[in-house]
């Protein structure tokens, strides 16, 4: 044989595989800024992030929830912060980022997941104001957060991970809903994540989209009561034939947080049980 050509040679254990699989997963040492963290989905991936080694910095309206959450984590033996704030409103949106920062950064990761549709109105009958607040709730907070938090990432110079949190209404409309502020102001945050993950790979920063499906939160509970038809309807469309756990995105938020996750950004994960398919 040609020794020029041949390229095998013994690697010591502990030069080929310095951390476990599992171990790569791990968040020691971060911390997390969570917007609607107090309930539903974001309390699911507060406490997975927390499981995995990150104190997190909980945001979200005044609530037992929001206590209750940050209780969950300290007993995973994790730092947390609550931060009472209307993130709908730009301007407490903004103030409360800088806050938090100064008070409980900096911050590793972030993930902007306040949101929700509130209002089934036709397009021809709601009215402005309601338009911008919707709005502003569900797409200008997820700018502000990734301004402030995202800005002071690039400042920091030791990279980040950005979570935002969209939906699969930002792909296609929601049957027998109205109020289609949800998916306009969702497909923007797609559009501002693909934005911001091209501009902001050079400072090491990953920016991605969680876009669930139908889960079984509070507000979709409510709902179920409130409109069962509408719940119904989406049920029947869903070829897993279940509405989504909202402990399965936790593993999701864990992995997009992680090294594991360094060469993902700007990409659009679906979590809807198959509804997309159709």
């Amino acid at each position: 044989m040609n020794a020029a050509l041949h390229t095998d040679r013994h690697v010591p254990c502990h030069e080929s595989q310095t951390m476990s699989f599992p171990d790569s997963f791990r968040l020691d040492g971060k911390r997390l800024f969570i917007t609607g963290g107090s309930r539903g989905l974001g309390r699911e991936m507060a406490l997975a992030i927390a499981d995995a080694g990150a104190d997190i910095a909980l945001v979200a309206r005044p609530s037992d929830s929001l206590q209750a959450t940050a209780e969950d984590i300290r007993a995973l033996g994790r730092k947390a912060w609550t931060i009472e704030a209307d993130i709908g409103d730009p301007q407490a949106c903004e103030s409360i980022c800088h806050e938090a920062l100064d008070t409980c950064g900096p911050f590793d990761i972030l993930i902007s997941n306040v949101g929700g549709r509130r209002l089934s109105i036709p397009t021809e009958e709601m009215e402005l104001e309601q338009w911008k607040s919707l709005v502003d709730l569900n797409l200008t907070s997820t700018f502000l957060c990734a301004k402030v938090i995202g800005g002071a990432m690039i400042a920091r110079g030791t990279g980040g991970r950005i979570i935002n949190i969209a939906s699969i209404n930002a792909m296609v409309p929601g049957r027998g809903i109205a109020g289609r502020h949800y998916e306009t102001a969702k497909a923007g945050v797609l559009q501002l994540t693909r934005s911001l993950a091209v501009d902001w790979a050079q400072h090491r920063i990953t920016v991605n989209a969680i876009c669930p499906g139908i889960f079984l939160t509070e507000p979709n509970k409510a709902w179920s009561k409130s409109h069962p038809e509408v719940i119904d309807g989406l049920l029947k469309n869903i070829p897993m034939g279940e509405l989504g756990d909202p402990k399965d995105i936790g593993p999701l938020a864990v992995y997009l947080a992680s090294d594991r996750a360094k060469y993902m950004t700007g990409a659009s994960l679906v979590i809807d049980g198959g509804y997309t398919c159709w």
